[in-house]
């Protein structure tokens, strides 16, 4: 049995990080998952992005790992 790479690209828009160490908060947690591949934070735009196995971390996984660090994220089409 072959496994596929199932790795898809998810963007979150974020809230309430002031400081680039929220930045760091946020990546290391999130980097943290299971399934998780990469994890990019872009203060500036409040964009997260993340690249992940949607059957191990899924989208819903990653807002509640954001939200237990303190922040409000959600799925964003931009």
């Amino acid at each position: 049995m072959s496994t596929a790479n199932t790795t898809t690209h998810t963007l979150l828009r974020a809230e309430g990080f002031s400081c680039p160490s929220c930045v760091n908060k946020i990546e290391k947690q999130v980097g943290r998952m299971k399934g998780v591949e990469k994890v990019k934070v872009h203060f500036a735009s409040a964009r997260v992005e993340v690249d992940h196995d949607e059957a191990t971390a899924s989208v819903d996984d990653i807002i509640a790992v954001i939200a237990k660090a303190g922040y409000k994220a959600a799925a964003s089409a931009f």
